[in-house]
Formats: structure tokens, sequence, C-alpha cells
């Protein structure tokens, strides 16, 4: 037998702070072979992603040690290598799609250059030949009109668009190894399917390996062919994938297959009070060419679409990445400026300006897809926590802040003595976490959610459904709920509008949009949800 590509060996990461030792992972050690796939699955902060950025050593060393391993890729222990061959090694022999697109991607570059750079620096293309590998990339991503995302910058593009850009670096240079850490987290289901097959053929094509990290099971069966199960720093099974599926050993690997988002949404009343109407929304981005910048077109982000929010109910907003949906919570919210009609509470709020909107913020409440963008670097979780409540309740005492950020902490189940730590010290999953936290503890009327649960755990996915629905119920919310994935939206919506380009594929009840859907993109997006590998041949694509 041929000698592994990669071999983590009694591998421990230990990170040090005021003094104190925390053993993150502990004497780890798997295998992959030359053109095989493993999933390393868990819950969040089980250890997986730094189990990985160990392997390139991306940890902020001296911050981060290993105390025992080695990391032996093709027979060299990247541990003990110099910074010059760890970067002959980084992105081209070894690359690595991270979780958080937006914080990886350079604001001030274009996607064309961001790419580029990859090409120039590993491949010596540019110019023409580096545009033309670069449009390919695009395509095989699945982006839609790539000529048009040459120019744009990452702010500009839905994340899911952004996920796709950083798959397409990444596989630029058709790389030994790919590391994976969840790859599809802001990924439509329909697109999912595309990546993976993607990512199935250039494994094929090209002998390449994958270490996938993910907390989506479904996944795993579709593209692993080996399963390491991860909890508290150990891995305590592994074995082929239909083994661990079939006949899961671990009681923790039980508890994994067994967790998905389950119970019914509240039922439709619609005697409830209307917290939110929307009437023909409008959000246009216009396009602008030539020397003089003159408006050429408009992109149609929303176009004309009705929605309705009652009190105790929730809207779920499905569809494809760039379909529109975060743009039309935005509007409803008056985070961007939108044409239509916008009513709170029975008062119109369509002309306010951001100071007019100020008072009503407290009782409008966001919680954003990227966790990590979206919460202060600078800030401890207490002060991001408790930075709203300062502003619309100035006079509670510091204790009585404190208590408030504690108890909201636990309510989303966050140990409340981590709450003078730092978001960059929680896993992705803990900080989509906190990300509630901060929309909840002002107890709003409505609140947006945008992706909540995408970067969570399938038992933690459960959890937190169960939490929203809880919260919807006893303080009576509203929820505008905006997800890929399907199986939460079922689980918390009563209503459901399907978008596709701006526009309303479907819309109506939501056993009628997953039960009996009508138009063929409503079919295709619940046979990708619901049956991955029979749709693969029936996907729309984006």
């Amino acid at each position: 037998m041929s000698d592994p590509l990669l071999s983590i060996r009694d591998l421990s990461v230990a990170f040090h702070q005021d003094g104190q030792e925390n053993l993150a992972v502990n004497r780890v050690s798997f295998d992959i072979k030359r053109g095989e796939s493993v999933a390393l699955v868990g819950e969040s902060g089980s250890g997986k992603s730094v189990t990985a950025l160990s392997v390139l050593k991306l940890l902020p060393y001296p911050a981060a040690s290993h105390p025992s391993g080695q990391v032996l890729f093709n027979g060299k222990d990247l541990l003990t290598a110099n910074e010059p061959d760890l970067r002959d090694v980084r992105g081209n022999d070894v690359t690595m799609i991270f979780q958080e697109p937006m914080t990886s991607l350079n604001p001030l570059h274009t996607i064309e250059r961001q790419i580029g750079e990859i090409l120039g620096l590993h491949q010596g293309l540019f110019d023409n030949a580096a545009r033309d590998r670069t449009l390919e990339l695009l395509n095989q991503v699945g982006i839609r009109d790539p000529e048009q995302r040459l120019q744009s910058y990452p702010h500009q593009l839905s994340g899911g668009q952004r996920q796709r850009v950083m798959i397409a670096m990444a596989l630029a240079n058709r790389p030994d190894l790919l590391i994976a850490d969840e790859p599809t987290t802001a990924l439509d289901v329909t697109v999912q399917a595309q990546i993976l097959k993607l990512l199935e053929t250039l494994k094929s094509d090209h002998g390449m390996s994958m270490l996938f990290i993910t907390h989506d099971l479904g996944i795993v069966r579709k593209i692993s062919d080996r399963v390491c199960v991860m909890t508290q720093g150990k891995i305590v099974e592994s074995g082929p994938t239909k083994e661990i599926f079939d006949s899961p050993k671990h009681d923790y690997t039980k508890h994994l297959l067994a967790a998905e988002p389950t119970g019914q949404p509240p039922k439709s009343d619609e005697r409830s009070p209307i917290i939110v109407e929307g009437r023909d929304i409008k959000v246009w981005f216009p396009i602008k060419k030539g020397f003089l910048r003159r408006t050429a077109g408009y992109i149609k982000a929303v176009d004309g679409i009705d929605v309705t929010l009652r009190a105790g109910q929730t809207l779920g907003i499905v569809g494809e990445s760039g379909s529109g949906k975060t743009t039309l919570g935005l509007a409803l919210t008056r985070l961007i400026s939108s044409k239509g009609k916008i009513a709170f509470v029975g008062k119109s709020i369509d002309s306010y300006s951001f100071s007019d909107m100020k008072p009503l913020r407290n009782e409008m409440q966001v919680v954003f897809q990227d966790p990590f963008g979206s919460l202060s670097p600078r800030m401890s979780i207490s002060e991001i926590v408790a930075e709203g409540l300062r502003v619309h309740e100035p006079r509670l005492s510091p204790d009585e802040r404190d208590h408030k950020v504690a108890s909201v902490l636990e309510e989303v189940g966050l140990d409340a003595s981590t709450r003078w730590r730092y978001p960059h010290e929680f896993s992705g999953g803990q900080r989509q976490r906190i990300a509630i936290a901060r929309a909840m503890v002002l107890n709003p009327r409505f609140v947006m959610l945008d992706e909540p649960t995408s970067a969570l755990d399938m038992s933690v996915q459960a959890q937190v459904v169960d939490l929203l629905r809880k919260l919807q119920r006893d303080h009576n919310l509203a929820y505008l709920f905006i997800s890929h994935d399907l199986k939460v939206v079922r689980a918390l919506a009563n209503n459901v509008i399907v978008m596709r380009q701006g526009r309303v594929v479907e819309q109506g009840p939501s056993e009628q949009i997953f039960d009996a859907p009508q138009t063929d993109y409503t079919k295709a997006l619940m046979a990708a949800a619901f049956d991955l590998e029979a749709s693969s041949a029936d996907i729309v694509s984006d």
C-alpha cells in the first residue's frame, strides 16, 4: 500500500491566555489517502476547524501551540517546516476554503484581481490568460453572468456568491489536497448539489484528496469516503461513511445522526395584528457604463413584491443565492432604500430617514448571515450584546445591564461566564448564537433572521429552532426568516415566499409549498433539499 498523502499523528493543539492553557485538540490521529475524501464532523467547538488550520499552520502562533503530534504531507512534517517551505505548499499543493467568505476576501480588490493574484503567483498567468481562466473557474462554481462579476467587490455579492468565489480561488491551482471548512454553509440547496458534483468531478479527474469539515450530515453521506466524528477535541469514532451512518457505535455519533429540526410552525391566524406590511417593494441597482458612468440599465434585485407579517407568525423567504431574499429583508427593515409602501404597526415608514428610524430600531432587530463580519472584533461579547441596551435603555444600571446580558446568553445556549471573551475566541456556531442574543436582548416585536442557522451544526440548529419558537410564543414575535435550509424553514414558517431573480415564483401556506409545489423551480428546490441524490439531474442552474 502507498503512503497516505496526509497523515495526522497524535496531534494536540493548546491555546494560551492569561497564564492558562486550554487544550482544544487532544491527541488526534487520522490519514487521508491520495484521491480520498475524509469528513471531519462534530458540533461547534469540537476542534474540527482548529485541526484543519493546524495542517497549514494557520493558527495564531505563539498563542497556539502543539504539545504533541505531527502533520505529515507527502512524508514531510509541516509543523516543523520553515515559512518559505510552507508558502510553497499553501495555495499550491494544499488549499483551503474558509467558513467566513466575507472576512477571507479582500474588500478593496475586485473578484478578478483576487483570483488573478493566485493564478499569477502559482501559475504565471497574467492579463488575458488569467482572465480566461478566471471566467472558467467562475462558470465552474455556478456564478451567473461571470463577465459582469469580474469587476465586482465582495460586498456587492450575496453570501452564497462570495462562498463560490472562495471555492473558485481554492480550486484555481488544482491542488493535491483541498481542505474545505464548511464550504457549502452559505449556499442554497441546488448550488450545494452543483458544488458537491464539481468537487467530486475534480477529485476524480485530478486525483485530488479532500478533508471536508461540516456539520451537515447529508453532505457527509454524499461526498466522503470515510468519516471521523469529533467532540471535545477528540475523535470518538471513525470508519467508512456507510458503516458510520448505518451502524454508529458511539453515543455521540448516534446523537448527531438523530439531530434535526422538528416540531410544527405556529398556526396561521388572520386575526393577529399586522406588524410589517409591504406593497410593491422594489429595489433596483443601476448599472453604470462608459466614461461618464451613465445608467445603462438596472439589476432588479427586488421587483414588485407584497409582504405581510403578523404578530406571532413566521414568513419564510426561500430561493437560490442572489434571488433577492436578503435585499427584500433589508428593504423592509429600512436598512437600504427602496420604492413601494412599507408600514410598521400601521405607521407608514417608507419615507423615514435613518434618524427617523432610530427610535424604532429596538422593535425591529436583525440577525445577519455572517456573524464574524457583524460582531466587532474589538469588543467583548458582553459589550456587543449590551450595546443596544446602552442606546435604547440608558436608565439601566451597569448591574442590571450585565444581568440581562448574562440571562440572554444562557437563553441561547452559551455559558454566561464567557461574556468577557472576544468573537475570535468562539467557533462559527457560537458566534451566530451571540448575534441572536444581541437581537433578542431588546425584546423586539419584529426580527429579520438572515440565515441564522447556516453556521450551526445539526443538533444546535434544532436547539435554536426550539429557542426561536419559544421566544416567538412567549413574546408574540413576528419573524421574517430567510434561509436556504428548507428543513429549518419547514419547522418554523407558517407562510412561505419562493423567490427567483427578484420576483415571487410561488407563495402560500407552508404545507402547500412543501407538500404540493406548483412550479418547476419550487419542485427542484424541494427535491434538492429533501432528496439531494435523486434530484441532481433536475437542478435548476443558478
